[in-house]
């Protein structure tokens, strides 16, 4: 097997009790759900791929917890892990996702046409001018980037922690094929790693365009980081606008960015681009892992649903200075990081502000939740500029 882990024979000579983990020091979700009890009831079990139990939350264990968020714990090694673990995948699911149950329907929309404009104009009973689109009208003063990403599985094949080395070469020319085939404003080449030199990489690293390398311990533990840099690869279109990572911690990472606060646009090139890339899948006999109750299926639950982080680089000096800083984020169901990433500080007041939710919302809503989300918090950063209090700007729970 390609993820050295799955032995499932061999650990059953001996007992549950035995085989389970010690998760006493842990804090993430799958740790928060497993059981002795649950464990002995699952430990049997594999997928028709061999993605078994200990495969599924090795990465959890080997990682007790994250200094800045609630990490999940576990990863799907195909389509099916879903529904063969689905005792402990739809629990760790419902914490993650603010109590999304195993009966609920995920919505799909991709109509970048539904962003309404939800700015208040200098009345409160206004509106933005009738010339105005949601989310074309994010401050460039503020606003540094907008960007709008996704991930994407193949169906048919394994995810990144259990697929073989032929599987990913496989899906790495898949996915050129069908990329090579994208024209105007889309057109683009695609690059594989192996090809650049250290200098070219890191470049492209620093710049935000390619996936850093595999030194992230939940990646390594979770059995992705395997025969790097073998099969992958960036691919994108002539002015960087438009981007697509393969075989990283998903089979697909669809991106789309561009400097200043012009999200509609973003979202836009999003959408059109993500449509087109999957007829073009389906077209040589491909599509992508969907389902009613979880959306479009990826590696991490975090991801489930849209997969979709709508995110922007705003520079928030004073009012992230502020102790109800993150009681607003949260009520706007947004949540904050530094420039870098996940674990990185913000510099010079500069945030990354995204969606918090990825499932039980459509890619139109969660868009829309950034966009209103963040003209507020710079309304809230010009009246603090200007010596104001915000105190009447405070919005309630989204």
């Amino acid at each position: 097997m390609p993820f050295g882990n799955t032995h499932n024979s061999l650990k059953m000579n001996y007992s549950a009790e035995q085989e389970y983990p010690d998760l006493s020091q842990h804090n993430n979700y799958m740790a928060k759900v497993l059981t002795p009890e649950l464990y002995a009831s699952l430990r049997d079990k594999e997928t028709p791929s061999g993605f078994t139990l200990d495969d599924v939350i090795q990465t959890g264990i080997d990682n007790p917890g994250h200094p800045f968020i609630m990490t999940v714990g576990c990863v799907a090694g195909d389509e099916e892990t879903y529904e063969v673990f689905q005792d402990l995948m739809d629990p760790v699911i419902e914490e993650r996702h603010g109590g999304y149950k195993p009966s609920d329907i995920h919505k799909t929309d991709l109509n970048f046409e539904n962003l309404q404009v939800n700015r208040p104009g200098p009345h409160p009973d206004t509106r933005s001018t009738s010339t105005d689109q949601g989310g074309d009208d994010l401050d460039p003063n503020y606003v540094l980037s907008s960007r709008v990403r996704t991930g994407r599985s193949i169906r048919g094949f394994c995810l990144p922690p259990h697929c073989s080395r032929g599987e990913r070469r496989a899906i790495e020319n898949l996915s050129i094929e069908s990329l090579d085939v994208l024209d105007g404003e889309l057109k683009g080449k695609y690059y594989a790693l192996k090809n650049m030199t250290e200098e070219e990489q890191q470049q492209l690293i620093d710049d935000h365009f390619l996936f850093d390398k595999p030194v992230s311990p939940l990646l390594l533990a979770s059995g992705m980081a395997r025969d790097w840099p073998d099969g992958r690869g960036i691919w994108h279109n002539d002015n960087k606008s438009f981007l697509v990572w393969v075989n990283e911690e998903d089979h697909l990472r669809v991106i789309s960015m561009e400097k200043g606060g012009n999200m509609r646009e973003v979202f836009t090139r999003f959408c059109t681009g993500l449509t087109k890339i999957e007829s073009l899948f389906k077209e040589r006999g491909h599509e992508f892992m969907w389902n009613e109750h979880l959306g479009y299926v990826l590696t991490c639950p975090s991801n489930l649903g849209t997969g979709l982080r709508a995110g922007v680089h705003v520079k928030l000096p004073n009012l992230s200075k502020s102790d109800k800083f993150g009681e607003i984020l949260t009520r706007l169901r947004l949540q904050k990081r530094g420039t870098g990433g996940v674990d990185t500080a913000a510099v010079g007041g500069v945030f990354d502000i995204s969606n918090a939710d990825r499932l039980g919302f459509s890619e139109v809503e969660l868009v829309q939740m950034v966009v209103d989300g963040v003209n507020l918090l710079v309304d809230m950063e010009k009246s603090l500029e200007a010596g104001d209090t915000i105190d009447d700007m405070i919005p309630e729970q989204k």
